[in-house]
């Protein structure tokens, strides 16, 4: 008889792992509180287009479901960084079309997914929220939408419920987790940007846009302001989605000093003038849309001996800077569906070996994503940092085997976020050493510093690109 596992969650983690676990012979049970979104349309959760890297295709290439995903995507070949004179400029993410990443929409890739899952036998049940937990009678209690509730039986329950998992709360209420939650300090607002053609010809052609984008589509356009920014994704259609990332609290500009629409549209005319006449529809997308907050939650217990286990950002949301929450997610299915498969009968040994592999990963990128904020909203625009991006392409390209620069490691390779971290520190390390404070890559001596490089870092492990 099939094991029976049961899922609190079918989001994006909860429906891919799901739909592995499914078809590796498990009988898998999702409950879902939100109702079906492909009956009623999807709603809810930060809806901020995702950022599909390495690491997330290649758990949807073992899951046969990379090539329609990718149909429904749009690529990016790097940032576009906007000046505040209007300038514009890409800043390549990798080396050549080979390295790029993929703008996706979280409704259409949850439907998706939800599908597949149900093709390969998964039962999902929508409308069902996770009242509470007895763990010890392997029990759990749901409600639906109208207060009725009914007990289940739940030998084996796995929490991919997302930042305010119910699961999680009914975990530490048993045992306590060791949860942190770090607030930013920061939120952001969604706005959009429509399609060109409901736009001036005069302005889509000024701003670089062409056929139905109104922007440069193959780009994830950046106006840096030091300390905030908006960020801007294409989608299929020809919109892009833009996000406004400002401090919460204090001195202008923030969330707190701008009250309504109308201030928020005059700080746009100042600080964002090339892109405020792209949202025609700015008075009504910033009162329509709440601000959303951001923070990284950190937790010292991810399952309760084989009883239950948490997975995705259930156990470790990160804020969004380097696009790797839905991809650490997907990395997290893999490596689950693996180990439950290798020992179905010792969920123990498997949630406890799952946490030792990826927990120290988590951490790495959430530290990683905290860094990257900083250098989207400011660095991309600093000399100093620019010198830096320069040299290190120069060494990647004179010494592949010893140098990739992080972000490289982190979006385009399957090398653990851990490594990436310490390696990109180190490296971060000898760069700033070369250049010995230097805004000009071009006063570094390159064969001297690819000998000072090979001498003083070893060979990176074999890189595995998809």
């Amino acid at each position: 008889m099939a094991q029976q596992i049961t899922l609190i969650g079918g989001g994006l983690v909860g429906a891919l792992l799901a739909q592995q676990l499914a078809g590796r012979g498990f009988k898998v049970d999702v409950f879902e509180k939100r109702p079906d979104p492909r009956v009623a349309g999807f709603v809810g959760g930060r809806s901020i287009n995702l950022a599909l890297a390495e690491r997330g295709l290649q758990a949807l290439r073992e899951a046969g479901l990379a090539d329609d995903v990718l149909q429904r995507a749009v690529m990016m070949r790097g940032r576009m960084v906007h000046t505040r004179d209007g300038r514009s400029g890409l800043q390549r993410y990798g080396v050549d079309d080979s390295e790029v990443i993929w703008s996706v929409s979280r409704g259409a890739l949850n439907m998706l997914l939800l599908d597949a899952a149900e093709a390969a036998g998964v039962n999902f049940h929508f409308g069902q929220s996770l009242v509470s937990a007895d763990f010890d009678a392997e029990r759990i209690q749901l409600a639906d939408d109208h207060g009725v509730s009914r007990t289940l039986d739940a030998p084996v329950v796995i929490g991919a419920d997302g930042a305010g998992s119910a699961l999680r709360a009914a975990m530490n209420a048993h045992l306590p987790l060791g949860e942190r939650v770090e607030s930013l300090g920061h939120a952001y607002k969604e706005l959009e940007i429509p399609p060109a053609g409901q736009l001036a010809r005069d302005l889509v052609g000024s701003s670089g846009g062409h056929d139905q984008f109104a922007l440069e589509p193959p780009a994830l356009h950046i106006w840096p302001r030091g300390g905030y920014m908006c960020i801007a994704l294409p989608n299929t259609e020809g919109s892009f989605t833009v996000a406004l990332f400002l401090p919460a609290q204090g001195a202008y500009p923030s969330f707190a000093t701008l009250p309504d629409a109308h201030a928020a549209r005059a700080f746009f005319r100042d600080d964002f003038p090339d892109l405020l006449p792209l949202i025609p529809d700015f008075i009504a997308d910033y009162d329509g849309h709440p601000v959303g907050t951001l923070s990284t939650l950190y937790l010292d217990r991810w399952h309760l001996g084989g009883r239950a286990l948490l997975v995705g950002d259930a156990a470790h949301a990160i804020v969004p800077f380097h696009g790797q929450g839905m991809n650490c997610g997907f990395e997290d299915t893999v490596v689950l569906a693996a180990l439950l498969a290798e020992a179905p009968d010792d969920t123990a040994g498997v949630f406890a070996e799952f946490q030792r592999i990826r927990q120290p990963n988590s951490d790495a990128i959430a530290a990683m994503a905290l860094e990257n904020y900083v250098e989207m909203r400011d660095s991309v625009a600093d000399p100093h940092f620019l010198a830096k991006r320069a040299l290190g392409l120069q060494l990647a390209e004179r010494a592949p085997q010893h140098f990739m620069a992080r972000y490289r490691m982190v979006t385009f390779t399957h090398l653990p976020y851990a490594y990436a971290y310490e390696r990109g520190r180190a490296q971060d390390v000898l760069l700033e050493q070369l250049l010995r404070g230097s805004t000009d890559a071009a006063s570094v001596d390159l064969s001297a510093a690819v000998d000072t490089l090979k001498a003083t870092l070893p060979p990176l492990p074999d890189l595995r690109h998809g």
